[in-house]
């Protein structure tokens, strides 16, 4: 007698399971969108500048920034002929230390050198404590089996977001005790 021939045997949640699977990889279900990249909310407006207009030249505006940070605490850690960095650290908490690092530029922008445009950045960076230890134990054979524990604790900071602050109050405070400091320096002469 003759054996029918075989016929493999196809459950139908196998073929929707593959289904599915090819599916989702196209893109179909509503897979995980990609992220955007950083640059494209960079808006390049004209009302979030990081930059103002100062009635002074070069020199003394830049002057005014230099004295601005130091009044607030800021270490000048640069300061060539039209340019201050600035350096600040902070602890708002025990495991967490922030440093912002201040940059201005001023520029000559007008007739005479009379007005100068100075354009400032800030950067905050975040870095939070780690804490590793290490223990060891020794052996003394000489007296037997005794063993005396020794361990070490380094504790180090770890950089964990960096970011510009940005364009806001923050700036604008800096340029209004700017302002003032150049202004006060105009009077004095």
């Amino acid at each position: 007698m003759p054996m029918p021939p075989r016929r493999l045997a196809r459950p139908s949640f196998v073929v929707a399971g593959l289904a599915a699977s090819l599916l989702s990889g196209c893109g179909l279900f509503g897979g995980a969108a990609k992220p955007s990249a950083v640059y494209q909310s960079e808006r390049f407006q004209s009302d979030e500048t990081f930059s103002r207009l100062f009635d002074g030249n070069v020199d003394d505006t830049c002057e005014a920034a230099h004295r601005a940070l130091l009044s607030q605490g800021y270490v000048i850690t640069q300061a060539p002929p039209g340019s201050v960095n600035g350096r600040k650290r902070f602890q708002p908490d025990g495991d967490v230390h922030v440093e912002i690092s201040f940059n201005v530029v001023c520029v000559p922008d007008g007739r005479q050198d009379q007005i100068t445009t100075a354009y400032v950045s800030a950067q905050q960076d975040r870095y939070t404590l780690k804490k590793s230890s290490n223990s060891t134990s020794i052996g003394v054979s000489a007296l037997g089996s005794i063993s005396v524990p020794l361990s070490s604790t380094d504790d180090s900071l770890v950089k964990v977001a960096s970011e510009t602050i940005p364009a806001g109050t923050f700036y604008d405070r800096f340029f209004a005790l700017m302002q003032r400091l150049l202004g006060e320096r105009a009077a004095d002469r």
